[in-house]
């Protein structure tokens, strides 16, 4: 089992770095990542990198939020990445990905990727952490098959990537660092499993970017790629998302500029039991993007007008009352064609069910990969 491997120059950040002026950081992941602890192992690597490079304006995009995996970050890359040009991108999922059924997170990670490479000007690192469910493998030298799904994505686009938690798991090994002071709740680092994390990133840095020389050579300079033909055929690639403002509604519906979660633009809200959208769109399925709590309604919808079916969300003990940005895909096995989707509001009559609340952030459509 190895920590760190190495497959490709960080071709862009090399001549950002080399350049001088701005080098632009991405963060996609769950709750490890996320910016708002204050402690997470992004903060260590940042600073880092601005010790390290006094000359270069480091701006950072850290896209990464708690209980989400990338079947919505495969919608959120185009705003949160993309558009924010960022030079070097680290994307974390093997945890928040691990219980999501093998053929689907393959199609997701795979579309992420694919989105985040097209047009060759961003570096991707994957990086990953740990969970319980780990355990076993790890005490038997095996990789979890969250990761070694990962790694195999890893050498098709040859990405590199960094095995924080092997690493934190050796210097536990080593004495170096007490269990507990790396997961005091057996997931999520504070401080000190946060730093821990962050040296085995900054180590995989100091050896790409320590080969880089103090110039750009022919292989460092700006070029747009061609992707390999995909591992799987039927990854998210050409998910998009639909316009709001082309959803039909019937009842109390408003379109809000959303203030509770930053990483929703708008939403379409209603506390109306029996309100109702309607959506046309051509796709093999789609996806709904919720804020999302123990007083948000359930839902039923159908399809092409044929029998209604109803989706009750899961509401964990950690569920909290709205602010959990959910991921919902409805369908993604439909036949090629045109298709009329159709949603009402449902209380729910159900322990956890609190509210009426339905705070639609984005319907995303699955579209076949390429």
């Amino acid at each position: 089992m190895e920590i760190i491997r190495h497959r490709s120059r960080l071709k862009n950040t090399l001549r950002k770095l080399v350049q001088g002026g701005e080098l632009s950081v991405g963060f996609l992941g769950g709750s490890i990542t996320d910016a708002r602890p204050r402690h997470n192992w992004p903060e260590a690597v940042i600073a880092w990198l601005v010790e390290r490079y006094p000359g270069v304006s480091i701006r950072v995009e850290n896209a990464a939020i708690g209980a989400t995996g990338s079947e919505l970050a495969v919608y959120r890359a185009e705003r949160d990445i993309l558009q924010r040009k960022c030079d070097l991108v680290f994307v974390e999922y093997a945890v928040n990905d691990y219980y999501v059924p093998r053929e689907r997170r393959a199609q997701t990670r795979e579309g992420l990727l694919r989105k985040l490479l097209a047009d060759g000007t961003s570096d991707v690192v994957l990086t990953y952490t740990y969970n319980q469910d780990m355990y076993e493998d790890m005490a038997n030298r095996k990789t979890p098959e969250s990761i070694s799904d990962f790694e195999q994505l890893a050498e098709h686009y040859g990405l590199g990537s960094v095995w924080m938690g092997l690493h934190a798991w050796q210097e536990v090994a080593r004495g170096m660092m007490r269990w507990e002071e790396w997961l005091p709740d057996g997931l999520h680092p504070t401080s000190r499993g946060s730093l821990c994390y962050a040296q085995s990133v900054i180590g995989f840095l100091e050896r790409e970017l320590g080969a880089g020389g103090q110039t750009v050579d022919a292989a460092c300079e700006a070029e747009r790629i061609t992707l390999p033909v995909p591992l799987n055929p039927g990854n998210w690639e050409n998910g998009w998302t639909l316009d709001l403002t082309r959803i039909r509604r019937e009842g109390p519906w408003s379109l809000r500029r959303w203030p509770h979660l930053e990483w929703i633009d708008q939403c379409l809200v209603t506390s109306a039991i029996g309100s109702r959208l309607c959506f046309s769109f051509q796709g093999r399925g789609f996806t709904l993007g919720l804020d999302f709590g123990t007083l948000s309604a359930d839902f039923r919808y159908r399809l092409n007008g044929e029998d209604w079916r109803s989706v009750e969300l899961d509401r964990p003990d950690w569920c909290p009352e709205e602010g959990w940005f959910l991921a919902v895909t409805v369908a993604d096995d439909l036949p090629a064609g045109e298709h009329l989707c159709e949603i009402e509001v449902v209380h729910g009559n159900r322990e956890r069910c609190r509210g009426s609340r339905f705070q639609l952030a984005f319907v995303g459509i699955i579209s076949p990969g390429q």
